[in-house]
C-alpha cells in the first residue's frame, strides 16, 4: 500500500484520536468543577442558619455562593397548594426509603412573599394528605434548611407536566405559576431532619454526597485514545510490508 493508500484511514483515526482525547480533556474539567462542588458544599452546610434572603434580594442570588446555604424562614403553610414531585430515595438517612414523593408546600411570609419548602419524602401510598394529616402544620412556623436554587434540566429527569399535575424536577417558578403564586423566591428550602408530626413527611434528606468517577472517566478515555495509536502504528507497519511479501523473488 502506498502512502496515498493510507490517506483514509489516516484521517479516520487522526479524527477519533481527537474526539477521545477531546473527551478526557473534558472529563478533567468536570473533575476540577466536582471536587469545588464537594468543597463547597461541605463548607456551606456546616455555617450557622441565616434568614432567607428577601425578596429585594432574589434577584442577586448565585448558585456558586447560595446553593446549601442554611437558612431560616417564618411564616404558614399553604397546605392546598402543595406539590408532591416524584422521587425515588434509595440513600435514606430516615426510615423510609423507595419510590414516593417529595412535598413542596409553599411557606407564605408576614410580606406576602412565598418560599417553596421542600418538607421531606413520603412514600408513594401516602402522597394523599389525608393519610398524614398530623403533619401538616397550620398556624405560624419557622422553617430551617438548606437553600436550593431550580433543578437543572438532564436527560435522565422527564419535563414537568403541570397540565396533568405531573411533577419530577424542583422549578420554583414553574410551581408558583401552576399554583396560581405571585411573589415567589427563585430558590427552595430543603427542610433539616426536625421531626413533623406523624413522622411525614420525613425531612433531611437533602442528598450531600456526590458521584465522583470523572478521573476515571478520563483515564478510560486517555486509554483507549494511546490504544487507538498503537493499532494504526500496527496497522500502518502490516500494510506496508504487504507489497514486500507480495513481490515474487528472481
Amino acid at each position: 500500500m502506498t502512502s496515498r493508500g493510507l490517506l483514509v484511514p489516516t484521517l479516520a483515526a487522526a479524527l477519533v484520536l481527537a474526539v477521545l482525547i477531546s473527551l478526557g480533556t473534558w472529563q478533567l474539567d468536570r473533575l476540577a468543577w466536582k471536587n469545588e462542588l464537594i468543597a463547597q458544599v461541605q463548607a456551606r452546610t456546616t455555617r450557622a442558619p441565616v434568614p432567607a434572603p428577601p425578596p429585594g434580594e432574589w434577584d442577586r442570588i448565585d448558585r456558586s455562593h447560595d446553593e446549601y446555604l442554611p437558612v431560616t424562614a417564618s411564616g404558614q403553610f399553604d397546605h392546598a397548594r402543595e406539590t408532591l414531585i416524584y422521587s425515588v430515595l434509595s440513600d435514606a438517612k430516615g426510615p423510609l426509603k423507595g419510590p414516593g414523593f417529595v412535598v413542596v408546600t409553599p411557606l407564605v411570609q408576614a410580606d406576602g412573599s412565598v418560599i417553596l419548602v421542600n418538607r421531606g419524602f413520603v412514600p408513594e401510598d401516602r402522597r394523599d394528605p389525608k393519610t398524614r394529616a398530623a403533619g401538616q402544620i397550620s398556624g405560624a412556623v419557622t422553617v430551617t434548611g438548606l437553600l436550593r436554587l431550580p433543578e437543572e434540566a438532564s436527560w435522565f429527569v422527564p419535563a414537568n407536566a403541570p397540565e396533568r399535575n405531573a411533577w419530577f424536577r424542583r422549578d420554583p417558578e414553574e410551581i408558583g405559576r401552576a399554583r396560581g403564586l405571585t411573589q415567589v423566591a427563585p430558590f427552595l428550602i430543603d427542610a433539616d431532619a426536625t421531626a413533623n408530626p406523624g413522622g411525614l413527611p420525613q425531612g433531611g434528606e437533602t442528598r450531600l454526597s456526590f458521584p465522583n468517577k470523572h478521573l476515571e472517566y478520563a483515564l478510560t478515555w486517555y486509554g483507549l485514545a494511546v490504544t487507538l495509536v498503537g493499532v494504526y502504528i500496527a496497522f500502518v507497519m502490516t500494510r506496508l510490508r504487504a507489497p514486500r511479501a507480495a513481490a515474487p523473488r528472481d
